[in-house]
């Protein structure tokens, strides 16, 4: 699935330019998704690899609204 261009073309712009700024400067090994996005980077293009990172920003930008929940990051459990 990908981001559709027939919804609100400056919320997808958006999506895209925040999506942008995130791979650039994001700390992968902090990040909740930090491997998923590094993992995509080694087999994707650039652009590709943007548009799937606002694809999954804007998924869960609509489950926290829809739910009225907090979000809460996935946690990764790490070995002892």
């Amino acid at each position: 699935m990908s981001i559709s261009k027939r919804g609100n073309c400056y919320l997808r712009k958006l999506l895209i330019h925040g999506a942008r700024a995130a791979v650039v400067r994001m700390k992968r090994e902090r990040a909740p998704f930090g491997g998923w996005l590094s993992g995509l980077e080694q087999r994707a293009p650039r652009n590709v690899v943007v548009t799937a990172t606002a694809n999954k920003l804007a998924r869960i930008a609509w489950a926290v609204l829809s739910s009225g929940d907090p979000y809460r990051p996935l946690t990764i459990a790490t070995p002892a």
